[in-house]
């Protein structure tokens, strides 16, 4: 209640009151009955497959079940699991899945446009800080990623860019108070590295140059807070950013930067950037035919070179800029040499960083343009003395880009359907086999073609299985053997560490030459036999946790700990005063 009474009487709580509410209007269908269609349309099945590792245990979340084609798939060792766990807290207070999903979309609409605020408000005071929070939730290709692509990570991804370059600033800038900064910028970076790994590619320079401009302002001494800072970040993500990184041999990753996902087949023309006002729902695919709009934002590209200009005039007469000028400056540059990443006349870039080719897509820049005219757009205020005109250009502003961009914020269709349906039938064989290719593990020497049958059969001895159960990163059945012995296959991916137990024993794992699938193949002696397997961490895996356990835990513990060195400091002090 102490808190609440605290933010009632802060001077930004009815600023954040309007951009949430603007934040709602842009998310309005998200609270209507149904479900709509998007392109990646696992989201609930995402949803369920953790909600199924908390239920079973399994935390993290890496192997789950019902994917790839039921045979086990290592999804969340490589997919970012943080807009998931953010799902799971809505599950917890009883909503469907169908709900889930959009209310966690919702929330990034919400989330996105506070981060902003709290950036923009810095250098452009709360009126500022307002206008760039709605032009950041109401750009177009925000409206793009939650109801075209069904993008939740990279939606996620969206708002928590401003909140690391809120963090930074203020822990660059502060004089005080450094640890609430330092543990601030690190949960802001692990929020990002948990929600769209790939993004980092793309966002790292940006943010580092934005550290730039305010350490040359004699800050150099911030730097080791810093990268204390993202070795905390480091250290609390552990548990998902090594195994990503240093277990990708173990998945045929190449699938993901090759065929559709090259990115030479997906760049923009400057039509499509600024002029075109085609909205549609259709795919990314080659040169200009796309059923996918690419807009910048007719308002966000227009203020942003009105803007440019008055900047370029103001320091020609003025020979001088002062901080929330050159920021402002500093992401307009961003904004559009984004929007030229963008484009084909890039591609000499694109060749030269050979790690770009798995950003896939080069119009995802965009996010960077986005975020960039967004935070610039708030930079009006400055040149708007009157509080009266301040107030009626910002209420200009935002109705004119409400206006150009209502529609965009809506589903192509909006249906009924229920969890039940979602994951019955033909639905949900269309679920379990999409994206086979993602992540398909290395033994596999080429997708399955049909679902799987059973947790495990006989191929060569008689015998019979039976009392079969499956979770999510285990399995268990019962055999009865006739033969002298038999080869039984099981029906899960071979992933390293998958290990068997026949009646307490381990058993040796094997791959046949004939088996294209990847599956588990082992031999059971004669007589009745318990048969039990699971996927138990790598080296790489059990480090990972074991770093992230010890960082949250230090991180949740500091404060005692500070107080208790606060009190020992002290008796230390009086006792050789005293002597």
């Amino acid at each position: 209640m102490k808190f609440l009474r605290k933010l009632i009487k802060s001077t930004d709580f009815w600023p954040i009151i309007v951009v949430l509410v603007f934040g709602l209007l842009a998310g309005r269908t998200l609270l209507t009955p149904g479900y709509f269609n998007m392109h990646d349309d696992l989201q609930m099945m995402r949803q369920l497959e953790m909600e199924k590792c908390f239920r079973d245990g399994q935390i993290p979340c890496r192997w789950i079940p019902d994917m790839g084609y039921g045979f086990g798939f290592p999804l969340f060792n490589f997919y970012p699991p943080l807009p998931y766990l953010i799902g799971q807290g809505i599950r917890l207070l009883s909503f469907s899945f169908v709900d889930t999903v959009k209310l966690t979309f919702l929330l990034s609409f919400l989330v996105s446009g506070v981060t902003m605020y709290l950036l923009a408000k810095e250098f452009f005071g709360k009126t500022g800080g307002v206008v760039s929070a709605i032009f950041y939730v109401w750009a177009p290709y925000h409206a793009v990623d939650v109801f075209v692509r069904g993008a939740m990570n990279e939606a996620w991804a969206l708002a928590w860019f401003p909140l690391i370059l809120w963090t930074s600033y203020r822990l660059i800038k502060q004089k005080k108070k450094l640890t609430k900064w330092i543990v601030g910028l690190a949960l802001a970076w692990f929020t990002l590295l948990t929600s769209h790994n790939l993004m980092v590619l793309i966002f790292a320079p940006i943010f580092a140059l934005w550290c730039l401009i305010f350490l040359r302002q004699k800050r150099w001494k911030t730097i080791p807070y810093l990268v204390g800072s993202g070795i905390l970040a480091l250290g609390l993500s552990a548990f998902f950013t090594l195994p990503a990184i240093l277990e990708q041999k173990l998945v045929q990753v190449d699938t993901l930067i090759v065929g559709y996902y090259e990115y030479i087949a997906h760049f923009v023309s400057i039509n499509q950037l600024l002029f075109s006002r085609f909205w549609g729902y259709g795919a990314s695919v080659w040169e200009t035919n796309d059923g996918m709009p690419f807009q910048i934002g007719h308002l966000h590209w227009i203020l942003s070179l009105v803007l440019l200009v008055v900047i370029i005039f103001r320091y020609i007469k003025t020979r001088k800029v002062d901080n929330p000028l050159l920021v402002a400056a500093y992401f307009l540059l961003v904004g559009w040499f984004a929007a030229f990443m963008a484009h084909s006349r890039a591609t000499p870039i694109w060749q030269a960083l050979p790690p770009l080719k798995f950003v896939q897509f080069p119009w995802r820049f965009l996010t960077m343009n986005t975020l960039s005219f967004s935070f610039a757009a708030g930079a009006i205020v400055l040149f708007i003395k009157k509080r009266s005109l301040l107030l009626f250009a910002a209420l200009v502003l935002v109705g004119s880009l409400l206006l150009l961009n209502w529609n965009y914020f809506r589903p192509e269709r909006m249906g009924p359907l229920t969890d039940e349906e979602k994951f019955s039938a033909a639905a949900w064989e269309l679920q379990q086999t999409a994206g086979i290719f993602d992540y398909l593990p290395k033994s596999a020497r080429q997708n399955p073609k049909e679902p799987q049958r059973g947790l495990a059969e006989i191929l060569q001895g008689e015998g019979e299985i039976k009392e079969a159960r499956q979770g999510t990163n285990w399995g268990s059945f019962n055999a009865k053997i006739d033969s002298d012995k038999a080869l039984v296959r099981i029906g899960i991916f071979y992933f390293p560490n998958f290990r068997v137990f026949v009646d307490g024993k381990e058993v040796g794992i094997f791959i046949s030459e004939e088996e294209k699938w990847g599956r588990m193949y082992i031999e059971i002696p004669k007589g009745s036999h318990s048969v039990y397997l699971r996927l138990y961490n790598t080296p790489i895996r059990t480090v990972a946790n074991v770093i992230s356990l010890i960082t949250w835990a230090g991180l949740f513990t500091f404060p005692f700990w500070r107080r208790k060195l606060g009190v020992l400091k002290s008796r230390h002090v009086r006792f050789f005063r005293a002597s």
